[in-house]
Formats: C-alpha cells, structure tokens, sequence
C-alpha cells in the first residue's frame, strides 16, 4: 500500500498533518524512537502507553541476528515487537556508513523489509559524510539515485518506499537529489546523513543543507530528518517543514548518565533537583534517581517524555501560529542553534511563501523578529497600498491637514492605513519601546512604499530622533517633516 501524507495546519514552512502507511495513520510532527531488539531499555509497548505512533528500528540488525533473522520472518516484526503502530526499517545505511560495508544488497534488503512486515522501506542508500569532496558526493548520490529508481522498477509505485535525499554539503546536490525523488514518484522522503553535522553543531550547515533539499523536495511529500533526536533543535527543523524525526539519543544519553530538557541535557550526577513533571521525575528525587540501580532506564523513560512533549509543543504551536516565537525560545539556549536560526532567517523569502496569512499574535524579541517573514510580507504588501499625491506617515500625533492620505508608522512593519489598525500582522503585534533593529527595519517599509508609489511624495513625522537611521534606510526617497 502506497505511502499518503495529508497537511493540516502550517506555520512558517512547517505543517502538521497525517501520514498513512500500510493501513496505519500517524499524526505529524512525530517522533519515531528508535528500537534495537538486542538493547531495548523501554519496550515498544511501553512506548505505545507513552503514547508513541510509530517507532523505527534496523532491518540490517534483524537479518544479521542469529537470534532473530528468522524469527521475525515467522512471526513478523509487529508481533514480535509487540507493537501495533507504525514500524519503518532502516536499511543498513547506518552500518555502511560506520563500516564502509554491508553484507546485503539492496534488492535484498528491500525484499527483507517486505518479508518481515515492514510499514515503510528503506532502500540501501550511500549516506555522504559532510566531510566528503564533490567528486564523492557525486558519485555517492548517483549510486543512491540508481538503488532508488531500482527499488521502484522492483516493488512498484504501490509499495511503502521511502526515497532517501542525500548530496552530502553541496546544496545544489540536495536539490538535485530532492528533485529526482520527486521525479521517481517518492511520497515519503527522509533528509539523510545529517547526524554528523548535529554531533559537531552545525547547525548552519544543517540549515542550509534541508533547505536545499526542500527547495526541490514535493511539497505534497512528508519529509523525515534522519537522526535528529535533540529536543532543543526540533523546532528549528520542524520550520524548515520537517516533518518526522528518529531518535535513539533517550537511550544513549542515558546510558551516559545524561538528562534530557527541551532547552539542553544535563549530567544527573551534577543535579540537585529535577526540572520536569515527568512519572520519573515526579516519583525520585535527583538523589535517588542518581542511585538508583535501574538509572538508565529511568533516564532514557525521562528522555522519551521530554521528547516526545517537545513534539506535543510543536504541534501546538504551529496550530496557534507561534512556531517562531518557540524556534526563537528554543535556539536562544546555545550560541551554535542561534547561529543556525540566523541561517534560517536568512531564507526568509523562500519561507514567506508557505507561511500561513493571519497568525494569534507577533511578539517582538529583538533583531532577530525583523526578518521573519511576517514582516517580509507585509513590506512586500506596501505596494498595493493605493495612494494620492501627499501622503503622511505619522509617527504620533499632530497636524494632519493638507495631505490626501495619512499612514501610521508601528516598527518593525512599517507605515500602514487605519484600517489595519486591528489586523494581523500590525494589530496583534507586541512591541518593547522601540529599538534601533525595529525602526531601522520599519523605515525600510517607509522606503519600500516610496519606491512603489513614485507618483506620491512620501512626508514623515515623529522620526526626528530617529534622522540618523531614517536617512541611512530612506535616503531621498520621503521627507522627514516636523
């Protein structure tokens, strides 16, 4: 049966929805923890009673397990496992990708995947380290292009395959990677071998790297960031239209004695008290939990809830239209995650698109709010805006007299007419006393409005202590007037 994807609410470029595979249905964003059958600190029926829709686990392992290869042919891998959601196999790309080899091919790995009952297929596709030149990354992505489109020619259109993105670092290979999936009729696309660039914080190379990908990726597809298991980045993804994340970091931060929060992680042996309302942490105190002779499995039940309430919060964020207010929370708690949202909103323009019209409220944060692309947009707005030969943009009260249209001013937007006065984005918007960042970025809406109405001459009023920013952003293009 043929994967489907259906989207609901978005915000920014982000969106939730549902994701329909081998007759199960997930909500998105989701979180699919990963399972290992010979390591499992949480079992997959524990994980369906934290609420978990889906889970993904490693065909490779499976078929080189001698206590399981066979076993789970028999049986199948949801009864095995116990668990009646939504299961996707790896391939065995991971292991290619640590190993440099692998003992299957990928018809064979494909035919595995079926054989054992699989919901969604991987095919054996070449992840590229970021560290890889051009010439590698080329080759690499046209060895996975051809598993790819030999996987169709094998299964069919109807079959549950995933169609991995990969081109290494070079954004123009994402894109041609993304678009040959689209082409190939892929409905399910995970974005892979990306987990060195988060190990290391990349996080602007990872910024620009799914961008890149999604340039071309179908917007009708559901994309799946392969191994982004961080709570504190889920968001930032998530804008980029990320849809599905896997993770194993709640076990391997708590076998390393690590506590998971939606802002960072934290040593248990260093905490004196427990920040989360958790079971866990609402049953133990930090002393205890540290002491405790099943502390790793505590810790990675800790880690699971923290997740998998970040991905409840996005949820609900996009719904409400404060996805970028949480991106801003939640980047502003490592210099290398700011460093990535940066990135992001340097891509302003292609995310202004997607964005969603009419939105609860903009909270304004600092430099950063200026370039979201709520305020992109309606700049761009200012020239439908029609307008007589004298125009006033007031910036508090006085004489208005003489003039065929008078505009108000509210940084970081820019001028805008009294009917708008209760609209989104100018209406539901909250402003600090104003700062150098939001006026410099509203006088270029007051520029933006004189260069598309050059019919009118544009006056100003209220921005004398504001002359210096006003000529550097306006220049000639209006008047400024007492």
């Amino acid at each position: 049966m043929a994967i489907t994807f259906e989207s609901l609410d978005s915000d920014i470029a982000g969106r939730t929805g549902k994701l329909g595979a081998s007759k199960k249905i997930i909500r998105t964003p989701a979180l699919l923890p990963v399972i290992n059958p010979h390591l499992m600190l949480v079992t997959p029926k524990e994980l369906h009673a934290m609420g978990v829709e889906a889970l993904i686990t490693n065909a490779y392992i499976f078929s080189q397990s001698r206590q399981y290869s066979e076993r789970v042919k028999e049986e199948g891998l949801h009864r095995l496992l116990d668990f009646d959601g939504l299961i996707m196999t790896d391939s065995g790309s991971f292991q290619l990708s640590v190993y440099g080899e692998v003992s299957l091919t990928n018809e064979q790995t494909l035919s595995y995947q079926r054989d054992i009952g699989s919901d969604i297929w991987v095919p054996l596709d070449i992840p590229t380290s970021p560290d890889a030149d051009r010439t590698t990354a080329e080759r690499e992505l046209a060895i996975t292009t051809e598993r790819l489109r030999e996987a169709k020619e094998l299964f069919g259109n109807d079959a549950p395959l995933a169609g991995p993105v990969q081109g290494g670092i070079y954004p123009d290979l994402r894109e041609q990677a993304g678009k040959a999936v689209g082409d190939l009729g892929f409905a399910f696309c995970p974005i892979g071998a990306v987990v060195p660039l988060m190990e290391a914080y990349r996080y602007r190379d990872l910024v620009d790297v799914v961008m890149a990908a999604k340039r071309t990726i179908p917007r009708s597809a559901c994309v799946h960031l392969f191994g982004a298991g961080h709570p504190a980045m889920f968001a930032l993804a998530a804008a980029m239209g990320c849809d599905l994340f896997d993770s194993a970091a709640y076990a391997l931060y708590a076998k390393e004695g690590r506590y998971l929060t939606s802002h960072g992680s934290f040593k248990i042996d260093e905490l004196t008290d427990l920040p989360c309302a958790c079971a866990v942490c609402r049953s133990h105190t930090a002393e205890e939990l540290r002491n405790a002779k099943d502390r790793t499995r505590l810790l990675a039940l800790h880690n699971l809830a923290v997740t998998l309430a970040e991905i409840a919060r996005i949820r609900q964020a996009m719904a409400d239209g404060t996805l970028w207010e949480l991106v801003d929370d939640r980047c502003r708690n490592h210099p290398l995650l700011l460093a990535g949202y940066r990135e992001l909103l340097g891509h302003n323009a292609e995310l202004e698109p997607f964005d969603r019209a009419s939105k609860r409220r903009f909270f304004y944060r600092g430099d950063e709010s200026c370039a979201r692309t709520e305020v992109l947009r309606y700049q761009r707005q200012l020239a439908r805006l029609r307008l007589g030969n004298e125009v006033l943009v007031a910036c508090e009260a006085g004489h208005r007299d003489g003039f065929d249209d008078v505009l108000f001013f509210k940084p970081p937007f820019g001028p805008y007419p009294v009917e708008l006065k209760e609209t989104f984005p100018v209406g539901p918007t909250e402003i600090p006393p104003w700062d150098e960042a939001m006026v410099r970025q509203g006088c270029r809406g007051i520029r933006m409005l004189a260069e598309s109405h050059k019919e009118s001459r544009i006056s100003v009023s209220g921005l004398r202590s504001w002359h210096t920013i006003f000529r550097e952003e306006v220049g000639d293009a209006a008047e400024l007037v007492e």
